[in-house]
This record gives structure tokens, C-alpha cells and sequence, in this order.
């Protein structure tokens, strides 16, 4: 009887049409009555789950692109100086030889310090680790835009500087009065510049690997926060297995991310200052990313409180190199300090954003002191002061819910940052800055990235919310860059997947595509409603995964996956009989039939095409 009961009900739901009942309709007074469900749009399919907006979409395929474009990183012994310290640098060459990194990874911005290729990669990755959390059920693309970035990170040109910028600097000779005019009057023309990593000088030496110098901190610093948010991205330990950096005159050197950590800790206890960013100065910029790195490990579990020593750093900084007058606002920060010449150099009050921004996440109190001050001092709550546009700074906003900041900052943005479209068919974005370049400025617009993605919130990311998506039912083989997904999103609650694909490549739309659904806890008892229809077309592929044919275009799916939060089987690997039979993962496991009957409900309300009744299912 129950086997005939489930037919019926499949049978209703495979109809070509629903009739509008009329709870739906008393509790729905404004709904027209439902139409063919064959012509429902996925614009009619109402969305309660986070979804990418078009910009974030646009960001993601220029990405894609850039991470997945092959350029050679690699040391081929006749690289010519990065940027560096030469000012004037002369007019930026984007032709693309084939010759180290491809032009369009940011080796132009914040000169001189900042002017080399791999900060593009490292900001590339915090848009990306946000994207991740607004889509936990689809991760595959993020995972491999991560894993280009992260190999970029451990090639040759990631550490050019400390690969070539060896001993003083050739020029210190040559700076301009002005950029020397923050230094003692003994150090003037006889010290390096900030961007001279100095490689080579006392008191360590010559060292030949970034990662295990002394010194050199805000390479391995991002670099180690790069790889852990490759590691929440994925929950891939790749990275965690022995792999070789390259170093000067080529020489590798094995290291592992938790053994990166395991370093930093160590310096962190030996020095309460902090390690040296380059090779006599410590900045509290790259000692706050290095300590996020630190912070996120411990948060995945592969470090375990690694970050405690950190703290100790927060309180140095706080007493050291930050200026608080009685009333807890800022009145300067160190920029950087040399602990060997015994000198700081400070600024104002508005220079803490940066550090703020790193600092959000792990040391949320005194980071938001600093926005606080900068915030007031930048005028960003004044609507009677004009204010330039930050980045870093709307982030923050966003992170801490000053609406009035983050109102002003974004429409300075606007005005400002020229956000646009560009590629073939317009389907990429990203923000140009007014430089008229070939290619949105890297690491700037990744920054301003962080502010596009919808739900995103930069401290919350740092939590780890969605450690369940591992084993949870999980998109797999989309068609990327030509079928996009902008949702997916797994509600416990109900036991449905929400997925959302979009034609990413606008010349494939209408093409036929498929993907899968993989981790779910049994593939035969999955229902899946495309744009509020039944789906005919879903094959069981094994115990946990099922195939789903589809078209390249919008639309929107809700797989009843049974998943209510359980530990399920590996993906796309049978039930365990010791999983099947326990009462835990019986009790939260719905059959074909409850599936359908979920269905069914959604279809019989109406609240497939209304958000007031989408509780009922």
C-alpha cells in the first residue's frame, strides 16, 4: 500500500499542471493562481538562501581566467628586477612576452613595497574564501582558482624580491630628500628604503629560503593565509603535505602549511616586537595578516592554538605602536619599526585601517578602536565632509554595521573606482580606478571585491560556519566558465538543496549540460524540482550521487536530498551498514516517498513561486 501510496503521489507531481488549493490561496491572497508549471522562470522561483549578485559573477569569471591562464613563474636565471625601489619606475610595458608573471597580476600598485606580483594573488583570495561561504554546496571552482593562486605562491616570482633584492640597496644614494625625510639624520642616504628586502644583511645573512629566513615575514605570512583559506575553501589537506618553495638562485626547500605555522609560532614567542617584514623592519601591517593566517589554522583545526602566542603580539602593538589619548581614540600608529637602528616611523590616526582590517577577525576590540578613530578622522559619518573611498575601510563597515560609513564609502566607490563591465560580451567585472589599463587593477579591485559578495561579512568568514560542507550533499562537474551556479545551499532544516545555475558564457545558453549531486545520504531516495517542476531527467550514478541533465541557462533547483545536518557516507562512496542502521542517521533520513510528499506540498501551496509560504514545506 505505501509502495502504491508513493506512485500516486509521484504520478500527481509529474503532471504537467497543479491546481492553486485553497489554503494557498487564503494565505496568499495577492498570488495569481499558478500557471503551467513547464513555464515558471527561474526569475519566478523566489531565492531565501544567499546567492551571487552579477557583479560577484563577473569578478569570478575574470578570476577564473587569470588563475587558469598558464604563465611561467618559474626561475629561468635571466629575470630582470622587480619594480623595487627604482622610482621613477617609467611607463607600465602590459605586453605579454610569455616571461615571467602575465602583466595582468598586479605588480603595479603600492610602490614600492607592494609592487610585486604575489599580493595580487594573496588579495585575490579573501573575495573567493567569501564567494565560498555564500555557495558551501559548490566549491570546485573556488577550489582550483585557489590551488593556481596557492602554486603561484611557491614558485620563483613569488619572492623575487628576496630572491634578488640581495644586500643594500644600489641606490640609497639616489632616494629623494622626501623619501628619506621620516628617518634620522645619520641613516640618510645609508639606509634601504621600504620595498629593498635586503636579503643578505646583518644580522642573519644570506638566507636562501623565503619561508625559513629570519626575516622576510610578509612573504610567508600571506602566503600561509593564502593556504589556509585554500584549505576551508576545499577541506583538501594538499597543502599540508610536503611540497618545495623556491628560493635564491633557484634552490627548493620542502616545507608543509602546519610547519609554516609551527615557525611562525615559534618567532612569535622569540620576539614579543614581532618578526621583521623585510629584513629590518617590522611592520604591524604584515604581522597582523601573518596573524590571521595563524588564527584561521587553529579555527580548521590543522593547528592547534598556534595563535595563543599572537595575542601576546596584539598587546605590544597596542602598547608600542599605537598612541591613545584618555579617551581611547588614536592618535598615531607605526608604520614600521627597525628594533636595529632603534627608530619608528609614525603616522596618523587614519593609518590604522589596514591593520584594522587584518586584526577584524582575531582581535575584534582593539581593530575596532582603530576603525572608530579612523572612521571620525576620514569623516566617513559626517555627510556635511567629502571623503575618498576605502576598500579596507567598507569592509569594516560592513563587518560592523556602521550603516552611515558604509552608505557614504560605497557611493564614493562609485563616483570613484570606475566598477565595470568588460570581455567579449560584457560578462566580466571589476574596477578600474580611472587608469585606463587592459585589465582591472589586481590587487585593488580584489579589495573592493570583498564589499560585492552578498551576504559576505569579512569577520564572520573566520569562524568556519559551514565545517559540515565536506560531507554534505555537494554540486559537482558544473560546466564552468559556461554554466555558472550562484546558489547552493543546503537548508537542514528541510532536507533540500538549493541550487541555482546561470548561463556564464551567454553563446552556450540553451546548450545541453549536466552535473552531479554527490554526498548524499541515498541517492534512490532524491527528488529534485527544476523551476518548480518535477525533474525527469535525474540518474542514480551510485548509493550518494545522483546526475542531473539540465541546459546552460537560469534556473533554479531544489533537490530533496533527505540531509538534515548527519554525518553522511563519503562522496560517492555506499553506505556503511553500521552508518545505515544507526537510529541518528535513520531518524533525520526521509524516504522517496516523504521526499515527494515535500514536494508535493511545496507545489500544492504555491510556495515554489511565494516566499510567504515557503515554510510550509
Amino acid at each position: 500500500m505505501a509502495t502504491e501510496k508513493t506512485q500516486t503521489r509521484r504520478g500527481f507531481l509529474k503532471s504537467s499542471a497543479v491546481a492553486t488549493s485553497a489554503a494557498a490561496l487564503a494565505s496568499c491572497v495577492a498570488t495569481p493562481p499558478l500557471v503551467n508549471t513547464a513555464a515558471v522562470s527561474q526569475s519566478q522561483v523566489p531565492s531565501f538562501h544567499p546567492k551571487h549578485n552579477e557583479r560577484t559573477k563577473g569578478w569570478l569569471r575574470f578570476l577564473w581566467q587569470k588563475a587558469t591562464t598558464p604563465d611561467d613563474w618559474s626561475y629561468t636565471g635571466d629575470e630582470q628586477l622587480p619594480w623595487g625601489i627604482k622610482l621613477p619606475r617609467g611607463p607600465l610595458d602590459f605586453s605579454n612576452d610569455g616571461d615571467g608573471p602575465h602583466p595582468w597580476w598586479d605588480q603595479y600598485s603600492g610602490p614600492p613595497f607592494l609592487s610585486y606580483p604575489r599580493f595580487d594573488l594573496s588579495d585575490s583570495s579573501y573575495a573567493v574564501l567569501l564567494m565560498a561561504d555564500q555557495t558551501p554546496a559548490w566549491r570546485e571552482v573556488y577550489t582550483r582558482i585557489m590551488d593556481e593562486l596557492a602554486t603561484r605562491h611557491t614558485a620563483y616570482w613569488a619572492a623575487i624580491d628576496w630572491n634578488t633584492f640581495i644586500g643594500p640597496s644600489p641606490d640609497r644614494q639616489n632616494y629623494p630628500p622626501q623619501m628619506m625625510a621620516a628617518w634620522p639624520e645619520r641613516l640618510r642616504g645609508n639606509y634601504d628604503f621600504p620595498g629593498w628586502t635586503a636579503n643578505g644583511v646583518e644580522p642573519w645573512g644570506l638566507q636562501a629560503d623565503p619561508i625559513g629566513a629570519d626575516g622576510n615575514l610578509f612573504f610567508r605570512g600571506w602566503l600561509n593565509l593564502l593556504l589556509t583559506i585554500y584549505k576551508y575553501v576545499s577541506g583538501d589537506d594538499k597543502w599540508e603535505q610536503p611540497w618545495m618553495i623556491a628560493g635564491f638562485e633557484n634552490e627548493h626547500f620542502e616545507w608543509t602549511q602546519p610547519r609554516i605555522v609551527e615557525w611562525l609560532h615559534q618567532q612569535y614567542g622569540e620576539r614579543p616586537e614581532g618578526p621583521n617584514c623585510e629584513n629590518t623592519k617590522i611592520w604591524p601591517l604584515c604581522n597582523s595578516a601573518a596573524g590571521l593566517g595563524m588564527y584561521l589554522s587553529d579555527q580548521l583545526g590543522v593547528t592547534n592554538n598556534a595563535h595563543g602566542v599572537f595575542a601576546d603580539w596584539v598587546q605590544f602593538a597596542s602598547d608600542n605602536y599605537m598612541g591613545f589619548d584618555q579617551q581611547g581614540s588614536l592618535e598615531w600608529i607605526t608604520t614600521y619599526y627597525d628594533p636595529i637602528e632603534n627608530f619608528k616611523v609614525n603616522g596618523g590616526a587614519a593609518g590604522g585601517i589596514g591593520i584594522a582590517f587584518y586584526l577584524m577577525p582575531q582581535a575584534p576590540e582593539i581593530a575596532t578602536r582603530l576603525y572608530d578613530t579612523a572612521a571620525n578622522a576620514l569623516g566617513w559619518r559626517d555627510p556635511r565632509r567629502p571623503i575618498q573611498p576605502s576598500a579596507n575601510g567598507l569592509a569594516l563597515a560592513k563587518t560592523l554595521g556602521d550603516h552611515s560609513a558604509v552608505a557614504r564609502l560605497s557611493a564614493a566607490a562609485e563616483r570613484s573606482f570606475e566598477p565595470k563591465w568588460f570581455g567579449d560580451d560584457m560578462e566580466k567585472f571589476g574596477w578600474w580606478f580611472g587608469l585606463d589599463e587592459p585589465w582591472p587593477r589586481g590587487q585593488r579591485s580584489a579589495q573592493m571585491m570583498i564589499n560585492e559578495v552578498n551576504e559576505g561579512n569579512w569577520a564572520e568568514a573566520f569562524s568556519v560556519k559551514h565545517m559540515d560542507k565536506y560531507s554534505a550533499p555537494t554540486v559537482e562537474g558544473i560546466d564552468f566558465p559556461s554554466l555558472g551556479v550562484d546558489q547552493a545551499w543546503n537548508d537542514k532544516d528541510s532536507g533540500v538543496l538549493h541550487v541555482g545555475t546561470y548561463a556564464a558564457d551567454r553563446n552556450r545558453r540553451g546548450q545541453e549540460t549536466s552535473w552531479r549531486v554527490s554526498g548524499l545520504p541515498n541517492a534512490s531516495e532524491a527528488f529534485v524540482l527544476a523551476d518548480g517542476s518535477p525533474l525527469q531527467n535525474v540518474e542514480v550514478l551510485n548509493s550518494n550521487t545522483i546526475l542531473i541533465r539540465s541546459t546552460i541557462s537560469d534556473h533554479r533547483f531544489q533537490v530533496y536530498t533527505g540531509y538534515h545536518g548527519q554525518q553522511t557516507a563519503g562522496v560517492n562512496q555506499p553506505l556503511s551498514p553500521e552508518l545505515a542502521s544507526s537510529p541518528a542517521f535513520a531518524a533525520r533520513t526521509r524516504t522517496a516517498a516523504e521526499n515527494a510528499r515535500a514536494a508535493e506540498s511545496i507545489m500544492a501551496s504555491g510556495s515554489a513561486n511565494c516566499p510567504c509560504c515557503a515554510s510550509t514545506a
